[in-house]
């Protein structure tokens, strides 16, 4: 065993002095990563008393890494999403969680893309580590690009074999068909899907929905272009039934889509669910707290941002991973 250092100059010599390794001194002195806290408090208490502080940028630079990991928004055909969508701020917060147990600050980037190389531009500044992309957007081109040159990606969206790069989410094409039989039980006839059609997760829940209809309901099916910002969506609904459509089912491809159609017929005097029966997508908190509780398609956002991380910092260590893809559920409330 080593002698104990008369001064303390090091995270090695802290380390020794502590009798632990020096990861958990890292550990301790940062606040990340798991770590018993009578442990964290010991070792920050000889830190002190030795008047060491842990210089947390020079310790990357030295390890080559910054620490951090970058959280991207991209917002090809969504311009007016925020990052206080209740979706998105969910999976953030459960991402930040995973994120900091794992010894990572988040770089989090709301990218309005201008050209096709704005995801090669932030991978060469070399501000994070890695990167998890939520949504694809319009931007598979981009990111299929992107994965030929840079492993540490991963991505929140749609599954397709013939992507180049790494996803987890939902099996939107079976949520749709969920969502449809629901309706059809329900004894629906006059059916409306509202959603972008120009993503891949709100694609394939537009045909997951469609696919399960008998040929004579999808064909009088109305398919409603609404925007994921609240007040986007709502306009569009409002002006749906402005003029003078009364479906009886509706499949809106988000929570925030389904509140505003329901909050839009009210205006026109349809009751949800007596004159409208409505499902959403996604289950976030307002589902549970609006008036009447919404009946949506339930994604396991918690575990995907844990995979999320996981899968992005096994990419980070070399190794090969697959996509996954978590199978949806139907939350049956009170709007359908």
């Amino acid at each position: 065993m080593g002698s104990v250092p008369s001064s303390v100059r090091s995270i090695s010599d802290l380390a020794l002095i502590a009798g632990v390794s020096v990861s958990t001194v890292s550990r301790a002195l940062t606040g990340k990563g798991t770590l018993n806290q009578a442990t964290r408090d010991r070792i920050r208490a000889i830190a002190s008393e030795h008047g060491f502080r842990l210089n947390v940028a020079a310790q990357n630079l030295r390890l080559g890494r910054t620490g951090a990991i970058g959280v991207l928004l991209p917002l090809g055909n969504q311009r007016g999403q925020a990052l206080s969508d209740p979706f998105f701020s969910t999976m953030l917060g459960h991402i930040a969680e995973a994120l900091t147990e794992r010894g990572y600050d988040l770089l989090l980037s709301r990218v309005v893309p201008e050209r096709d190389m704005w995801l090669d531009d932030f991978i060469r500044s070399g501000r994070t580590d890695g990167i998890i992309m939520i949504g694809q957007s319009d931007q598979h081109a981009v990111l299929n690009r992107a994965a030929g040159h840079h492993r540490a990606i991963v991505v929140w969206g749609a599954h397709d074999p013939g992507n180049a790069y790494t996803t987890v989410g939902s099996d939107n094409h079976a949520g749709g068909v969920l969502a449809a039989r629901h309706l059809l039980q329900r004894g629906c006839r006059r059916l409306a899907y509202f959603g972008h059609g120009d993503t891949p997760e709100f694609a394939a829940r537009r045909a997951g929905f469609l696919s399960a209809l008998p040929e004579d309901i999808r064909r009088d099916t109305t398919v409603v272009a609404s925007s994921v910002a609240p007040e986007a969506s709502h306009i569009a609904a409002h002006d749906y039934f402005a003029a003078g459509h009364r479906p009886d089912g509706v499949f809106a491809a988000s929570d925030v889509g389904a509140i505003s159609v329901i909050g839009a017929a009210g205006e026109f005097d349809i009751a949800t669910p007596h004159d409208m029966a409505v499902i959403g997508f996604d289950d976030i908190l307002l589902a549970r707290l609006c008036h009447p509780p919404l009946t949506t398609i339930r994604q396991d956002v918690e575990g995907g941002a844990c995979m999320l991380v996981d899968l992005l910092l096994r990419r980070m260590e070399g190794a090969d991973t697959q996509s996954i893809q978590f199978t949806p559920q139907l939350i049956v409330r009170e709007t359908a």
